[in-house]
């Protein structure tokens, strides 16, 4: 496999553009909660961020198949990865439907003990009653990501995105305030635009799927159901990406609820930064996913040598099409927090966390392109590890900074820092340590 800077900029351009497309769905309900009340747009942090740590699970096993797929791909065993395929989509919709059961029985108590503020909590309670039929959906399009990104084959993931952010940005338009005849549904419209907009998109999915896929060749001919064998052996590496993303995402979580305890005004401003950021990290993300992407291809084809080269290739590629994005943010800052919200107070407050914020993405590249790419040497195992002494760190770091001495902002989101910094060190030991040399999956 050729890993040079062309080719793996020709595998991450079209999944850097497919997120970054993706995230507008997320930006464009910030946008337009913005402009229906503070309170909406607090609640819809929490709202969107307890919906994701349970979504999370679902994203976590995708990414687990994904390596999985990518390996097989590697030794080109290609009819196994349909059969892969398969078996994970039987389990994602088996766990995506008990989800939503679990969700609607025990949400509303979870919240209730959680947030503090009742407006707050109703609002909240709305979007998450709404945007958890969006389970199935989402869960079925992140693995079909997964498929795409496992054969290097990531085309056709600008073209998904773009489908469902301007299926989103249209229905939030119609639901949220109400036009062209449709109810005016507010902070609920929001969540009920993002599920019909991921209806929209898997079907697109699965046209194209079904249309443009050598079916024949991936195995994709006949559904495989539960066969148990290969089922617990694609868990065996999925868990832990499972149990990782749950547990980074659950932490994430926590800090919202944690800001929500400082106010109101502090809630909104966390939010607008959140959508902000989300930039950056799209770009980071999706490096890091070819990152782990790659390292399972080349350790199926038995190219050990050339995980350490290929790692460092992306994560220069990485700084040379983030940092440019950063410096400019940075440049954009009043320009861009106008877009969420025309308070003149929130923006003068969101001024110095923001930069905060920013900076903390200068730890990120490298600490998310070598956590990556321990992933995808297969010990996803260990990856656990590290992302649960890291989340230590962070909530430590919450628990004291907001919670016991309820610092500004501008030291509550230096939390990052810390996240990051414990992932690069850690992730760097174990890549140097070379005990990820034979890992068999």
């Amino acid at each position: 496999m050729q890993t040079t800077y062309k080719s793996i900029w020709k595998m991450s351009y079209p999944l850097i553009i497919s997120l970054l497309i993706q995230q507008l769905i997320g930006i464009t309900d910030v946008i337009y909660l913005g402009r229906v009340s503070e309170v909406a747009l607090g609640a819809s942090a929490l709202g969107s961020t307890y919906f994701f740590t349970i979504f999370i699970i679902a994203f976590g096993f995708s990414t687990g198949a994904q390596i999985v797929m990518a390996r097989r791909n590697g030794e080109k065993k290609y009819t196994q990865i349909g059969r892969v395929f398969y078996q994970s989509c039987s389990f994602l919709l088996l766990m995506a439907a008990s989800f939503i059961i679990l969700s609607k029985v025990a949400t509303p108590y979870f919240l209730r003990v959680i947030i503090s503020d009742k407006e707050i909590y109703d609002a909240t309670l709305e979007y998450v009653d709404w945007r958890v039929w969006g389970l199935i959906c989402a869960s079925l399009i992140v693995l079909i990501r997964s498929f795409f990104v496992s054969i290097t084959h990531t085309s056709i993931l600008t073209f998904i995105s773009l489908v469902m952010v301007f299926a989103n940005i249209i229905l939030n338009y119609l639901l949220i305030f109400g036009h062209g005849g449709f109810p005016q549904m507010g902070i609920g419209g929001a969540a009920l635009a993002s599920n019909l907009s991921e209806m929209i998109t898997l079907t697109v999915c699965i046209v194209y799927f079904w249309c443009k896929v050598n079916l024949k060749k991936y195995g994709l001919l006949h559904w495989v159901f539960f066969k148990w064998p290969l089922l617990f052996s694609v868990l065996r590496v999925s868990v832990w990406t499972m149990l990782q993303q749950f547990i980074s995402i659950s932490t994430w979580f926590l800090f919202f609820v944690a800001i929500e305890h400082l106010g109101k005004h502090e809630l909104a401003i966390s939010n607008i930064l959140r959508s902000v950021s989300s930039f950056p990290y799209v770009i980071i993300n999706a490096m890091g996913a070819i990152a782990s992407s790659l390292t399972a291809n080349l350790i199926g084809q038995k190219q050990n040598g050339e995980v350490f080269p290929t790692c460092y290739r992306v994560m220069k590629l990485c700084a040379y099409v983030a940092l440019p994005v950063l410096l400019l943010m940075i440049l954009a800052v009043h320009p861009l927090l106008r877009i969420y919200t025309d308070n003149q107070v929130l923006i003068n407050s969101a001024v110095i966390p923001y930069m905060v914020m920013m900076g903390g993405f200068l730890t990120l590249i490298p600490a998310w392109i070598f956590f990556n790419t321990v992933s995808g040497t297969g010990n996803t195992r260990y990856a656990l590890w590290i992302e649960i002494v890291a989340m230590i760190f962070y909530v430590l770091h919450i628990f004291i900074v907001i919670l016991w001495f309820r610092l500004p902002l501008i030291y509550c989101w230096t939390a990052d820092w810390v996240y990051n910094i414990s992932i690069l060190v850690l992730s760097a030991l174990y890549l140097y340590s070379g005990k990820w040399q034979g890992k068999k999956i």
